[in-house]
């Protein structure tokens, strides 16, 4: 299998199976509902592991939890820890009902804050870092590889985390001494503080993986600073770390990044709740993983058509593929994984246990059983049954009327109801 590596910018064989195939994967700063261009990594690590599973891999997949960062200490001053603790909730719910399962380990910062602070002094020690009362800094121009992963020399990389007390504008910072405000903290060699980003996605990944993995993969926009750092700090302590780097296309919504900053993001919460989990999934199989994907209501509803083709197939006989369909399938896949491809593919089949075994490695088996109705049609089904049960029916066919205005009808069944779209 040949994926596309950020670093060395081309195509990289794995190791052939058992491999080992170790992945980290950069996961989201929970102080917030994460949105759905935050999911594109998320899908991308847990559809790359079922696939390589399938292929005979052992694989190991880990994604952090970032719960230590400047945002969650500016959008809740003084209550960052109930925050943090309130959003890394919120992530997993949301996350889970993609239906691809959970990784193998999922690291915080927090957990991890010991480790990141005795790979700060190893660094101090070997001269890549310096402390400037109750900071401490990594010095970019002691790596003479920093720049390679973001394609820049270093007398192009632009100042990080302005602060006249550094030696030069460039440096990163390792650890933050904990300022006024600022209520979570913790006691190190140089004072009260909290790690900087970049040290504990080095750690996290290495706590689980090893000091050398095959996977290192996130959003484009973290090549720099964030990627580029990791490598800087790991492999400044000998560490090969990650062979390869995978970097996903960003999510567009009217025709800007999606980005929480710029105020036009779509929690991933909204987006199940109003498309259900099969359309945003075939959304997202329908890019290619390294190339922009536009979020939009056309977008969405060419997703909804496609997974209704692929579900009326279970709704007609059977008929076989041809000889070399898997395999057409499976090459796509192989080649820089393009699920795009694999889509077209997929959409010509009228096998229906080759289809369902191809839509498995997505997640997407569901589509041979029946559309699996948005969770805000579910919730209003529920509270029609107990409106029933209660004997206000009048109520209940309210809520009849707004389910079927959604495109539903709600049928009464042996312990429950069933959803069936609108025909």
């Amino acid at each position: 299998m040949r994926l596309y590596d950020t670093f060395t910018r081309r195509k990289q064989d794995l190791p052939p199976p058992p491999g080992p195939i170790r992945m980290y994967f950069c996961g989201s700063t929970v102080y917030t509902r994460i949105h759905v261009g935050n999911a594109v990594p998320e899908v991308l690590a847990r559809w790359l592991k079922r696939w390589l599973v399938l292929q005979g891999y052992d694989v190991k997949l880990v994604i952090n939890i970032t719960d230590i960062n400047d945002k969650i200490y500016d959008a809740a001053p003084g209550a960052s820890a109930e925050l943090a603790a309130n959003a890394t909730a919120w992530y997993i719910e949301d996350v889970a009902r993609l239906g691809l399962g959970m990784p193998d380990a999922q690291p915080t910062a927090v957990e991890t804050v010991p480790d990141q602070i005795a790979m700060i002094e190893q660094l101090i020690d070997a001269g890549y870092a310096y402390e400037v009362e109750g900071d401490v800094y990594y010095r970019v121009t002691r790596f003479a590889d920093y720049g390679k992963l973001s394609n820049q020399r270093l007398d192009q990389v632009e100042e990080q985390e302005p602060n006249a007390r550094k030696e030069d504008p460039r440096d990163f910072a390792l650890w933050k001494a904990n300022k006024p405000g600022e209520d979570t903290w913790w006691d190190s060699p140089w004072g009260r503080g909290r790690p900087g980003w970049h040290i504990e996605c080095s750690v996290m990944s290495e706590k689980h993986l090893g000091s050398e993995f095959e996977i290192h993969g996130g959003g484009l926009d973290l090549v720099f600073p964030h990627h580029e750092n990791e490598i800087a700090q790991s492999r400044a302590l000998g560490h090969p770390f990650a062979h390869s780097w995978m970097h996903n296309g960003m999510l567009r919504f009217r025709g800007e990044e999606m980005h929480k900053s710029l105020g036009n993001d779509i929690s991933l919460k909204v987006a199940l709740d109003e498309w259900g989990r099969e359309t945003l999934l075939v959304f997202f199989l329908r890019g290619h993983w390294r190339k922009p994907l536009d979020y939009s209501v056309q977008t969405l509803q060419q997703a909804a058509a496609t997974a209704d083709t692929l579900r009326e197939v279970f709704r007609n006989p059977s008929q076989p593929a041809p000889a070399d369909a898997w395999e057409r399938f499976a090459g796509a896949l192989e080649d820089d994984f393009n699920t795009a491809d694999a889509l077209a593919i997929m959409h010509s089949w009228r096998d229906h246990g080759l289809l369902r075994h191809a839509l498995d490695v997505f997640g997407l088996a569901s589509l041979a059983e029946g559309e699996e109705a948005p969770a805000m049609v579910r919730e209003l089904a529920e509270l029609r049954q107990k409106a029933r049960a209660n004997g206000d029916f009048e109520e209940g066919d309210q809520l009849r009327r707004q389910i079927e205005a959604a495109g539903w009808v709600v049928r009464d069944a042996a312990g429950g109801f069933q959803l069936v779209p609108k025909s």
